[in-house]
């Protein structure tokens, strides 16, 4: 007998053509190349399972009560919740957030302050000396395809829709020679909101979510996370590009830990989206330090 509580379960890997678990070198540095994973809730239970189960159920009403054996059926398939929740929250690989049972409580508390949509578009600044974004007038096109799933806070990842491998690795050394190239403007470093993974930094931002944080891309799943205008925003999220990180919104009773322009970028599975993209970091480098560049 097998009771599923859940009907997904989505699996990525770190190149759009095959999976693999091995590490990938990329500049003398070790990628981690891991897929990720969502698992359902779900119950095998054998013959002499059931008897043993029924056996129980039937004890505990006789000689304890039904008050508490109800508590027992009700605590149970809690338990089996929250311990599947929590390693779903493993699963998504080392973010942000520690991947340890008080990083979990901490997510969990974050959701219950998450975006109920995250393809709405923050409201833009009704100030009139706010500029007004530079996508708009670019004809960024439509992306393919429906919308990856994507699952998580921090790590916020993709499910499926795996980005190339290719393309990923041509990002990275963009975001380096673009520092390499204007070395009293940018920088890339470790990212110090996803604490893991490259990212981009403007030594004189304007704007910033943490510490002139442009964009950091993700080493597993190969989506970004960066600030957008909200003009651009509204683009992106029209064509299909991304979507809003669950907490990118103003609390009115919490400081969130993230701005509410911060989006998230699907990653790229082929050259042509892989320009697309490139067009969306140089708008989130225009937005951050006000710079015109060119990734590529």
């Amino acid at each position: 007998m097998s009771l599923a509580l859940a009907s997904t379960t989505a699996v990525t890997s770190s190149s759009s053509s095959s999976p693999s678990s091995s590490p990938i070198e990329e500049d003398g540095v070790t990628l981690p190349s891991c897929a990720l994973r969502q698992q359902p809730v779900s119950i095998t239970l054998n013959g002499p399972s059931i008897l043993s189960l029924t056996i129980v159920l039937l004890f505990s009403i006789h000689c304890v009560g039904s008050i508490f054996t109800e508590c027992l059926v009700l605590l149970a398939p809690l338990l089996l919740i929250l311990h599947n929740d929590y390693e779903n929250f493993l699963n998504l690989g080392p973010g942000g957030t520690p991947a340890t049972f008080y990083g979990y409580l901490q997510i969990t508390w974050w959701r219950l302050w998450a975006l109920h949509d995250p393809f709405t578009p923050p409201p833009s600044p009704s100030s009139h000396g706010f500029p007004s974004g530079i996508l708009h007038c670019q004809d960024l096109p439509y992306r393919p395809g429906p919308r990856p799933i994507v699952a998580g806070i921090a790590p916020q990842r993709q499910l499926d829709q795996p980005g190339a491998a290719d393309c990923y690795h041509t990002l990275r050394r963009a975001m380096i020679k673009l520092g390499a190239r204007n070395p009293s403007k940018f920088g890339t470093e470790r990212s110090c909101l996803e604490k893991h993974g490259l990212a981009l930094f403007a030594k004189h931002a304007l704007r910033t979510n943490c510490q002139g944080e442009i964009v950091h891309v993700h080493d597993s799943d190969h989506s970004m996370h960066m600030c957008l205008n909200p003009h651009d925003i509204k683009e992106i999220l029209c064509k299909g590009w991304g979507q809003m990180h669950p907490l990118a919104r103003k609390g009115w009773v919490l400081q969130m830990p993230v701005a509410s322009n911060f989006v998230m970028i699907y990653a790229p599975r082929n050259e042509h989206e892989l320009q697309i993209v490139f067009r969306i970091i140089e708008a989130a480098i225009w937005y951050t330090s006000e710079e015109r560049v060119s990734l590529t």
